[in-house]
């Protein structure tokens, strides 16, 4: 090889290395690019943690709203008082106001939960409800022909709401000893629109049982939440001075605080059948979703005014007490009636009458409160 093409070679290694050398840089470059790519990737998750400070699953809040049927515009359901009144809703016993749920619980429909979920109290909206999942599709195959006797006689009429075989249905028309009947829901196949507002959010622990226990029994309920001492035996682990030797397991008392919600038993709770089906349940719920310890609901009896007492006359305390208001002193009684002789309670009033002791025709008749000296007679 000639000394013009050694040079010519080694211009082209040194143009080689030159490359070589640069192209690990291009790389860089691009790594720069993505770390640039992802910074305005983050921007988007920045915002997303930025909605995630509404409100959320777990939360209690107080909402109004309104569900219409979409086809009919038929009211399904409302906590304004006004609307119920304008479409005939009797409002006599039932109390129609914002209600307090918690979110995820299910106390409204998923959607209508999911919806609320990052919105903030006083925000408003408007969902729309499928069928399947508000109250199912409707399904010919449950609307059923049976005989009549199955219904109870008072229901035997089209409209009437009938259990038969554990189902609910409601009769659809009575032809001679066959009656059509309906087991699917009444709005089976209609998708419901929901409005509501967000009014408020619940802090206060014992407004929030009232919230949870509205969904499930329409009942104006006395609750409150007491703290109580108990001591207990817990194990602990004994300080052994040799260390080779096993610990050994001690006991000891510790003082431990549990909380406990206290409902006041009304008639109208203890007749409700969803509440006689599902307290277990409930009463778990509540414990669950407010960290309490137990759920006590009590019923209080109260006395009967002037009817307490033996045979519902009063006791003998209540007698003592109206004998030292007048200033009468029973054993200076007691002691006057003996001395005029020994009185056998087992002997008849005539035959008490002829031993000479105590004449209970002359006695006056002696009303508690009233009694004096002179109206003891003596024979």
């Amino acid at each position: 090889m000639s000394n013009d093409d050694e040079a010519a070679v080694a211009d082209a290694d040194e143009e080689f290395d030159a490359e070589t050398t640069e192209d690990p840089g291009e790389p860089a470059a691009e790594e720069d690019a993505d770390e640039s790519a992802d910074e305005d990737a983050g921007e988007p998750a920045a915002e997303e943690d930025a909605d995630g400070s509404g409100l959320q699953e777990g939360e209690f809040v107080r909402v109004a709203y309104t569900a219409r049927t979409v086809e009919n515009d038929t009211l399904v359901d409302t906590t304004d008082l006004e609307v119920a009144e304008d479409e005939g809703v009797d409002v006599e016993n039932r109390t129609i106001e914002p209600r307090v749920i918690t979110l995820g619980a299910g106390h409204l429909f998923p959607s209508v939960e999911s919806d609320i979920v990052g919105k903030e109290v006083g925000d408003s909206g408007s969902v729309t409800v499928p069928a399947t999942e508000a109250f199912g599709e409707f399904d010919p195959d449950d609307v059923r022909t049976v005989s009549v006797e199955k219904l109870p006689e008072d229901e035997r009429y089209p409209g009437a709401h009938v259990d038969i075989d554990g189902r609910h249905g409601h009769v659809e028309t009575v032809i001679g000893g066959r009656a059509r009947v309906d087991f699917n829901h009444p709005l089976a196949g209609e998708s419901i629109e929901y409005e509501y507002e967000i009014v408020g959010d619940v802090e206060d622990r014992v407004e929030r049982a009232e919230g949870m226990l509205s969904m499930y029994v329409d009942a104006d309920l006395e609750m409150w939440i007491e703290t109580q001492e108990e001591e207990e035996e817990v194990e602990v682990e004994a300080d052994d001075e040799d260390e080779d030797d096993e610990s050994e397991t001690e006991t000891e008392t510790e003082t431990v605080e549990y909380e406990t919600l206290v409902i006041e038993s009304t008639p109208q709770l203890a007749m409700n059948q969803q509440w006689l089906f599902q307290k277990q349940q409930i009463a778990q719920e509540l414990m669950d979703r407010l960290d309490l310890d137990r759920v006590v609901v009590q019923e209080t009896f109260e006395g009967m005014g002037g009817m307490g007492g033996l045979g519902g006359m009063g006791g003998l305390g209540d007698i003592e007490a109206a004998l030292d208001d007048v200033d009468v002193d029973a054993d200076e009684i007691l002691e006057e009636i003996e001395g005029e002789g020994d009185l056998d309670l087992g002997e008849t009033p005539e035959e008490i009458e002829g031993e000479d002791a105590l004449d209970l025709d002359e006695t006056e008749e002696v009303e508690v409160g009233d009694v004096g000296a002179e109206d003891v007679t003596e024979e």
